[in-house]
C-alpha cells in the first residue's frame, strides 16, 4: 500500500496545510493541557481513526518523552488499565466520544464532559477540545491519503 499523492505538491493545498501545522505547534507548546495528557488523547485518536502513521508518531514521541511501554501499550485498553489518572481517564473519555461522534446519538454526553470539567480548567478543557477536533483531522488526512507508520523517528532534542 503506496501513499496516494503528496498533498504538499498543489500549491493551495500546501499553502493550506502549511496554516494548519501551524495549529499544533501553539497547543502542545503553549497548552496548559499536561503534555502527557496530550500524548495520550493524540496516541488514542489515532488508533480508533486507523492511522497508522499517527500512531507511530505519537507513540513514538510519548516514549521519547519518557512515557512508560506500559502505558503506552494499555492506551487502546485503558477502562481495563489501572495505570492511568483519574483526569487522564477522563480525557480519554472524552477522546473516545468525541473522535466517535457518528457511534453515538448526540455526541459527547454530558457524563463524560462533567467527569472531563472534574479535572480540567477552562483552558485545559479547550486545549482538550482543540486537540481532539486537531488529531481527529489529521487522521483523516493520513487515512484518506494510505500514510503509513513504522518508519517515524523522532527529531534530536
Amino acid at each position: 500500500m503506496e501513499t496516494r499523492l503528496n498533498l504538499f505538491g498543489s500549491p493551495v493545498v500546501a499553502k493550506a496545510l502549511g496554516h494548519y501545522g501551524a495549529v499544533a505547534p501553539v497547543l502542545i507548546q503553549e497548552s496548559a493541557l499536561p503534555a502527557t495528557t496530550q500524548n495520550l488523547v493524540m496516541l488514542r485518536a489515532s488508533q480508533i481513526n486507523g492511522d497508522g502513521y499517527a500512531t507511530d508518531v505519537h507513540g513514538t514521541n510519548a516514549a521519547h518523552a519518557g512515557e512508560t511501554l506500559t502505558r503506552l501499550n494499555l492506551v487502546a485498553t485503558w477502562r481495563e488499565s489501572t495505570v492511568f489518572t483519574d483526569a487522564e481517564r477522563a480525557a480519554l473519555e472524552l477522546t473516545e466520544q468525541g473522535t466517535r461522534i457518528a457511534d453515538g446519538a448526540g455526541g459527547v454526553t454530558d457524563e463524560a464532559w462533567a467527569n472531563a470539567a472534574e479535572h480540567y480548567d477552562d483552558d485545559q478543557l479547550a486545549a482538550l477540545v482543540a486537540f481532539i477536533a486537531l488529531i481527529n483531522a489529521t487522521n483523516r488526512f493520513a487515512v484518506i491519503n494510505r500514510q503509513r507508520g513504522g518508519a517515524y523517528r523522532p527529531a534530536a532534542r
